[in-house]
């Protein structure tokens, strides 16, 4: 009974992520070092978000227009055993990300705004199989990570240039790599398709080179302190009847412990928040659930359909993410011919409602009624 190709119509990984918790993009699946044999795939994911508000206390009843722009994603996994006991797998993916774009002429406060954060990560693993079941697993990332962000509310005062008041905000991060780690153990049994997974991210840290336009009339160059957050996935499948997978995970993300705090921009009144404020934090750590099901038609074809939920935490959020949770939908269908197995699939994301401050205006936007729509593909091959 084939149930790996259920495991593949019902684990797609980052090709139909979004709109996780933070910033989170991928969900930095592992699912690729579990394939039988040499194994290889590569997967590739569109995102459609639509995210509006409408002002509050800053100029109320305006609305914002769509502030999120589409993006891609993309992964790609090798893996392959060294011997019985033993296998490895390389894992590339964009686990973290961002794209705020506020429309220009709406008359919202935050109009024109504009921010971007990316990452790459490749990552290096090895598992060892033990006799009873059980099997470890772990390895090494390397990182990278780059943002800017263009803030045209975000002024600032400064009493010894009162001609530069009203300057717009901006500041540009350098890539900088970073190396964190990983660790995991796992429990199967192959007779009834069950695997039991448990694995530790660990944060990474960097020191970013980072340049501020100032509204201060300066160019300020200094080192961002950033942490990309860590996290734990708990991911699970098993036969629940013939050709009939019951899958799901929960994943914990240590949002509250990220923040970028570029220099000039946390010291300064006026810059969309307070003195000692973050251009970007999260208040909350983020759980993760995902619970499906996987049924094998013929040796060709096989569905599965998921269901997501993020809790809303509550309380405000920054302008730059103006989301608080989620529930989602996804169908997914593979196709296998040979050593060919071609997945694909579309999730529908409920984007949770927030609200957002600007300084002491809070509330400073009301966000309601949004969504995502991801469609992906992905492809794999063992030989």
């Amino acid at each position: 009974m084939t149930y790996r190709y259920l495991a593949i119509a019902a684990l797609m990984g980052g090709a139909t992520a979004a709109n996780a918790g933070g910033i989170d993009r991928s969900g930095q699946s592992i699912t690729a070092l579990f394939e039988a044999g040499r194994y290889a795939e590569f997967s590739l994911g569109a995102v459609s978000p639509d995210t509006s508000g409408v002002g509050g206390l800053v100029t109320p009843g305006v609305a914002s227009g769509n502030m999120t722009d589409n993006f891609f994603t993309f992964g790609a996994a090798y893996k392959a055993d060294i011997n019985d006991q033993l296998s490895y797998a390389i894992i590339y993916d964009q686990p973290f990300g961002a794209d705020v774009d506020y429309p220009t002429g709406t008359g919202y406060f935050a109009q024109g705004s504009t921010a971007e954060f990316r990452s790459h990560a490749l990552t290096g693993l090895l598992r060892y199989k033990m006799p009873n079941n059980f099997s470890v697993h772990g390895g090494l990332r390397i990182q990278s990570i780059e943002a800017s962000a263009f803030i045209p509310f975000a002024t600032g005062l400064n009493p010894a240039l009162p001609a530069l008041a009203g300057t717009p905000y901006s500041v540009k991060g350098d890539r900088e790599y970073g190396i964190g780690y990983v660790l995991g153990v796992a429990y199967e049994m192959p007779e009834i398709a069950m695997r039991v997974s448990l694995t530790y991210n660990s944060k990474i840290k960097y020191d970013v080179d980072t340049t501020e336009n100032s509204f201060q009339g300066l160019n300020v160059n200094s080192i961002s302190e950033i942490e990309t957050p860590q996290s734990v996935n708990l991911e699970f499948q098993t036969g629940i009847a013939a050709d009939t997978l019951l899958f799901g995970g929960v994943r914990w993300t240590d949002w509250s412990s990220f923040q970028i705090a570029p220099d000039v921009y946390t010291r300064t009144p006026g810059t969309g928040g307070v003195a000692g404020s973050p251009l970007l934090s999260y208040a909350d750590d983020v759980y993760t659930y995902s619970l499906g099901v996987g049924r094998r038609l013929n040796d060709m074809w096989s569905v599965a359909a998921t269901v997501g939920y993020e809790k809303s935490n509550g309380g405000f959020t920054g302008n730059l993410g103006p989301t608080d949770g989620n529930k989602s939908l996804a169908l997914a269908a593979t196709y296998t011919h040979d050593n060919m197995k071609i997945t694909t699939g579309i999730r529908y994301i409920n984007i949770g409602n927030a609200e957002t401050r600007a300084g002491a205006a809070a509330p400073a936007g009301v966000f309601t009624d949004n969504e995502a729509v991801a469609i992906g593909v992905k492809v794999g091959f063992s030989f």
